[in-house]
């Protein structure tokens, strides 16, 4: 399937999408060449060009810019990897199964509408409705693991619940880190 398409279905049509999702055939690195590393780049490169539009008033400069892009994008990538692993770790405790391709398929589709919201960063001010996708990143992944990961449907709501908590500290302390490092380097 053609990226366009799985956005497209993913996001106007996620129930049925899943299945779709779930019975592909599917590796890391082909998950990260053909969606997760296009689709990360566009809160990236929106964060750049947003600073460096606006974010002279602020004092931001082309470095810096650059810096916050660089480091958005690091972010995003590890985030999602890292988030996999947490997700097929936890999966036994919750009856579901599925190995790390698996677990990152559920991550990096659910996590689309987070990405396509990035054109948001173009104006910093708009950022903060990049909430509602992450609350429709939430229900995506609540549609899809029970799919994706097998998961009964007593189960779905727990695992996604322990899944989003520990995703969301862990996406924190990445980006503290990661921030922290960049302040570092200047």
């Amino acid at each position: 399937m053609n990226l366009q398409t799985r956005v497209v279905n993913i996001l106007t049509r996620p129930a049925s999408e899943w299945p779709v999702i779930a019975a592909e055939p599917s590796d890391v690195a082909g998950l990260y060449k053909n969606y997760v590393a296009l689709l990360a780049a566009i809160p990236a490169v929106c964060t750049f060009l947003g600073l460096m539009v606006f974010g002279f008033a602020g004092g931001y400069g082309f470095s810096a810019a650059l810096v916050a892009g660089i480091m958005s994008y690091v972010s995003a990538l590890a985030s999602v990897y890292i988030a996999a692993l947490i997700i097929e770790k936890l999966a036994p405790n919750f009856d579901s199964r599925g190995d790390t391709a698996e677990a990152l398929k559920l991550v990096a589709y659910a996590s689309t509408p987070v990405w396509i919201a990035g054109v948001l960063h173009l104006v910093p001010l708009l950022g903060i409705l990049g909430v509602l996708a992450a609350l429709y990143a939430i229900y995506l992944f609540y549609l899809g693991v029970g799919p994706v990961m097998k998961t009964p449907q007593d189960k779905v709501l727990p695992y996604m619940i322990v899944s989003a908590v520990v995703v969301i500290v862990v996406t924190i302390c990445l980006q503290f880190l990661l921030t922290t490092l960049s302040g570092a380097a200047y």
